[in-house]
């Protein structure tokens, strides 16, 4: 399904975009993959990573999903669209709502109406399981974006474009996740390791597992589905104390 195919991602200097190529790259031979983000630095990382003389596919384009003028030029002749740019940080999305509002919601849209004008085959959006009975305002903004990518597949009438949504938990060890904020704390010698709720559960994935799963939807989607795998689950707590079991754990 993917091969001679051209795919972007959105997002695409995240974590997420870094293995996805990995994996794209195992399993089929893309016509081209574009990396569109809004990072000129992280970018120059990953073409670094990723040399033109030996990733041949590879492009990089900047830009922001905000602005739909450039995301619509960047998305000609792209068959496939990976949407993975978001504004994720909880608590800063409480002090920054429109910000988070612009990037989630109105750049989820302009992703949707860029996709029917060229006629892209299938988008995919990456989700959270913080959209499910959101009560944080990035969760109820990635929760509107979802409803948004759903509904969308009743506005193509007769083009090709499918959307859907694969909706996973936390990204074991990503960046700005709890693993490496407490690995950090201990490595510090931090007094305690601070947790919100005792009751708090994560559901956890692994990257290669997530780019995985994605690239298994891309090829099952018909159109309007959320995607949703069946992952393990750990109490807060638990974490914690796997990861520091002789320091004190203090509810904040």
């Amino acid at each position: 399904m993917i091969n001679k195919k051209t795919i972007l991602i959105t997002g695409g200097t995240g974590s997420f975009g870094n293995e996805f190529i990995l994996y794209l790259l195992k399993v089929a031979k893309p016509k081209k993959i574009i990396i569109f983000s809004r990072d000129e630095f992280k970018q120059f990382q990953m073409s670094e990573k990723f040399p033109k003389n030996k990733f041949k596919t590879l492009r990089f384009f900047i830009g922001d999903v905000r602005e739909k003028e450039r995301l619509e030029y960047a998305t000609k002749n792209v068959d496939i669209i990976i949407h993975a740019a978001a504004l994720k940080q909880i608590n800063t999305a409480e002090y920054n709502p429109w910000e988070f509002i612009k990037t989630n919601i109105i750049g989820a849209q302009n992703v949707i109406d860029c996709a029917i004008k060229n006629q892209i085959e299938k988008v995919i959006a990456l989700s959270t399981d913080k959209a499910a009975d959101p009560i944080s305002l990035y969760g109820a903004t990635k929760f509107t974006s979802d409803k948004l990518f759903i509904a969308a597949n009743n506005i193509t009438g007769e083009n090709k474009t499918r959307f859907s949504v694969v909706r996973y938990g936390n990204v074991a060890s990503s960046r700005g996740s709890v693993i490496p904020y407490f690995k950090k704390l201990i490595n510090e010698n931090a007094d305690f390791l601070p947790i919100t709720d005792s009751r708090m559960t994560r559901f956890f994935i692994s990257l290669k597992e997530s780019t995985e799963f994605v690239g298994t939807c891309l090829n099952l989607m018909k159109g309007g589905e959320i995607f949703v795998p069946k992952i393990p689950s750990i109490k807060i707590t638990e974490l914690a104390s796997c990861l520091a079991p002789n320091k004190k754990k203090k509810i904040i």
